[in-house]
């Protein structure tokens, strides 16, 4: 598989990562032994990315990664863990030192690594990015050994371009799909120019792009699909990349001609954000091994082309951006 360099990490990583936020919780139930089949499928296809958090299941995602690590001697996977959201409320004054370092301890040891390859914090209060000191604790975090690169899971457009401009920032994670376009015109260009790695989530929309869903479909009630669709959980966005699913399922309708007769709806998505300008490696989740190895499938698509792309552009400015506006 393609691999591109995660921008101030220096390593090459899988243009095609995984996402496991769905390993942990939120998605339904996945069991220990179903979630180390997904990243041995994935490692197989030749993904050199899994990207996990401290609140997936409050550490239940980290643990398989751990083990399947440890246990197939695997050294040439890098791992991106975040930090920060299994504390609520979220308020800026959480993101000190002392937390920082027990955040990251905690996922050191879930882990089963002295040194994090790369910790994200995860989605914080938007005062945090422009707070000189939460740079300090994670340069010496770097410093102490604990942490090899950090970077930002950022919301919204703004508070990339604020992290991208920091000199110790390796990257930075964000909503990007055919529903996100919104950083193509500038976040994008700004990580390039700073040598910051983009790292794009939610590259499904929460499935919506996977073309498999319709008005009727119905999800478990501890997934995030049904209890988050009004944004009372967590960041809307976070939840069909913000769309209305009624929106979401029109505007599908209106891409799924585009696609190639040897590709899937959601082969022929991902393949769209790794052909963008900047993008590093794109993270989708797996419950399944095949659905590991279909997405590590769309790796090795032809580039999409010209007239396709423009297609896709007019159903975003027709349906979605009319609805989220500028406000990721």
């Amino acid at each position: 598989m393609e691999t591109r360099i995660l921008g101030r990490t220096g390593r090459p990583v899988s243009v095609i990562g995984l996402g496991t936020w769905q390993l942990g919780a939120d998605w339904g139930d996945v069991h220990e032994d179903d979630a180390l089949g997904v990243l041995q499928a994935a490692y197989d296809e030749g993904v050199r990315f899994f990207d996990t958090a401290d609140a997936y299941g409050d550490g239940r995602s980290e643990e398989p990664i751990g083990r399947f690590l440890a246990e197939g001697g695997h050294t040439d996977v890098l791992v991106g863990t975040k930090a920060g959201r299994r504390v609520m409320p979220q308020t800026a004054d959480i993101y000190t030192l002392d937390n920082l370092r027990a955040w990251t301890d905690r996922s050191r040891e879930k882990l089963g690594v002295d040194t994090l390859d790369l910790v994200q914090v995860h989605c914080p209060p938007t005062s945090v990015y422009s707070d000189g000191a939460t740079y300090e604790a994670l340069d010496t975090l770097v410093d102490e050994g604990r942490v090899a690169n950090y970077g930002f899971s950022v919301e919204t457009r703004a508070e990339a371009l604020t992290a991208v401009a920091r000199p110790g920032v390796a990257s930075i994670q964000l909503v990007f799909n055919m529903f996100r376009m919104g950083p193509i015109a500038e976040v994008l260009p700004a990580a390039r120019e700073a040598g910051v790695g983009i790292i794009a989530r939610v590259p499904l929309a929460s499935g919506l792009l996977s073309g498999k869903y319709d008005e009727n479909t119905q999800f478990a009630a501890n997934d995030h699909r049904t209890f988050n669709r009004d944004g009372s959980a967590f960041d809307i966005g976070e939840t069909f990349a913000g769309v209305d699913f009624e929106t979401g399922l029109q505007a599908v309708r209106r891409i799924a001609p585009l696609v190639p007769a040897d590709a899937t709806m959601a082969q022929f998505a991902l393949r769209w954000i790794i052909d963008q300008p900047s993008v590093t490696t794109v993270i989708p989740g797996a419950r399944n091994t095949e659905q590991a190895r279909a997405n590590a499938a769309a790796a090795g698509l032809s580039p999409i082309d010209a007239d396709a792309e423009a297609a896709i552009a007019d159903v975003y400015d027709e349906l979605i951006a009319p609805q989220i506006g500028d406000r990721w």
